[in-house]
C-alpha cells in the first residue's frame, strides 16, 4: 500500500498535526473502526479526560491490532468531544499516540453517547 499526504497550495494549511487528504493506492484491504470510547475491558470509566484519551486510543489500537494493522495504517480519525475546552489535552494524548503519523482528521464536538464518555474515536485504516 501507499500513502501521499496532499495539502493543497490553493487551500488552507493543516492547523495542526493531520494532513488535509490521504490519497491510498495499491490498498487490499480497508478496516473501518467504530467510535472507540474510554471503557476498559472490565468495564470501567477513568474521571479525568486525559486517561479517556488515552484508554480510548488504546482501545482503536486494540482493533487495529485485532486486524493485523497499526497506527502506521491509519489515513482517516474522526474524533468527538463532548466539549471543546477538551482540545488543548486531546491534542497532546493524539500526538503520544500517533507521533510524526498525520492521518487525515475531523474533530467534532458533540453530545456523546454516554454522559460519563468525554471522547469518541473512529478511525478508517488501509493495508
Amino acid at each position: 500500500m501507499e500513502k501521499r499526504i496532499i495539502n493543497a497550495a490553493d487551500a488552507p494549511a493543516p492547523a495542526g498535526t493531520y494532513s488535509q487528504a490521504i490519497e491510498v493506492r495499491n490498498a487490499t484491504r480497508t478496516l473501518y473502526v467504530s467510535g472507540q470510547i474510554p471503557v476498559a475491558v472490565d468495564g470501567s470509566v477513568p474521571e479525568d479526560f486525559t486517561s479517556q484519551a488515552r484508554l480510548a486510543w488504546t482501545n482503536v489500537v486494540a482493533q487495529l491490532h485485532a486486524a493485523g494493522m497499526t497506527l502506521d495504517n491509519l489515513v482517516k480519525v474522526t474524533i468527538f468531544l463532548s466539549d471543546r475546552r477538551y482540545i488543548p489535552e486531546y491534542r497532546q494524548v493524539r500526538g503520544e499516540f500517533l507521533g510524526e503519523r498525520r492521518p487525515a482528521l475531523t474533530c467534532i464536538i458533540t453530545g456523546i453517547f454516554d454522559t460519563a464518555w468525554l471522547l469518541e474515536i473512529e478511525a478508517i485504516a488501509c493495508a
